[in-house]
């Protein structure tokens, strides 16, 4: 359980969001939206422990986040950022090994139980197949797929997730979220994801939290916090909620200034 008490966070002085009481539940996964600018990847940030609260407290499973050392954190949390790069061409493999770092001592050699996780990540996410092919010979969604299996290999209770889905064809950003869900399920996982699409959002979040101005405005299921105001409230952009085929869909109207129709 991850449980966020009064926080306040930001940058130099600069204030980014206030008044978080957030309590995210073992097991869902946890959806955070909001126009650019409104806090998402700072929350990720603070709950990974790279941004301490200017104020109020973080609690991973009811101990304070700065009570855990950085090795302790890698084992119960795993962070992928919205941009990742790998200087090196390493293969596939040795990038998902990287997952096994919170768990060794300092210079220890892989051990056989650590080769065999590494290989179940990489199978349970597709990447097996290509796992001896160095990295930047990958397209965009298959590297996506590398990153999921090197946080799957850290063996975490939660999954941070910034933007998995961008700069993604729609074929993979559906493929990312149907295995986010499934890895979920499996591997009782709590995930926190936050992302731009609203429909990504509605169908495959379990609960969301839509960021504001520094607040968090609505917190709930999504069908309840994705509404036609609430969007327009806070995207100043107006959509139509429709009904098709027992799936419920957000479609942009445009502006709410109409510069756009």
């Amino acid at each position: 359980m991850i449980r966020l008490e009064s926080v306040q966070l930001g940058y130099d002085g600069r204030l980014v969001l206030r008044d978080l009481n957030v309590e995210i539940v073992p097991r869902e996964i946890f959806g955070l939206v909001g126009p650019n600018g409104s806090g998402k990847t700072t929350l990720l940030r603070a709950i990974s422990g790279r941004l301490p609260p200017q104020q109020g407290a973080i609690y991973l499973d009811f101990r304070h986040l700065s009570d855990l050392s950085s090795q302790e954190l890698a084992r119960e949390l795993a962070a992928l950022e919205q941009e990742i790069s790998c200087s090196f061409d390493f293969t596939v493999r040795e990038v998902v090994e990287l997952g096994r770092l919170p768990h060794r001592e300092r210079w220890q050699r892989l051990s056989a139980q650590d080769r065999e996780i590494v290989t179940r990540a990489l199978a349970r996410t597709h990447t097996l197949e290509f796992a001896d092919r160095g990295i930047h010979s990958l397209s965009s969604g298959e590297r996506q797929r590398v990153w999921l299996a090197l946080a799957l290999a850290q063996e975490p209770k939660v999954l941070l997730l910034d933007e998995p889905t961008a700069h993604l064809d729609l074929n993979y950003q559906i493929e990312i979220m149907e295995l986010v869900r499934s890895l979920a399920k499996e591997q009782n996982l709590t995930v926190l994801v936050s992302l731009h699409d609203l429909n990504l959002a509605l169908h495959y979040t379990d609960r969301v939290a839509l960021l504001s101005e520094g607040r968090v405005v609505a917190l709930g299921e999504p069908e309840r916090v994705l509404t036609e105001e609430l969007i327009e409230q806070v995207f100043r952009t107006r959509v139509r909620i429709v009904d098709g085929t027992g799936e419920r869909y957000i479609v942009p109207l445009g502006s709410r200034q109409g510069v756009l129709s």
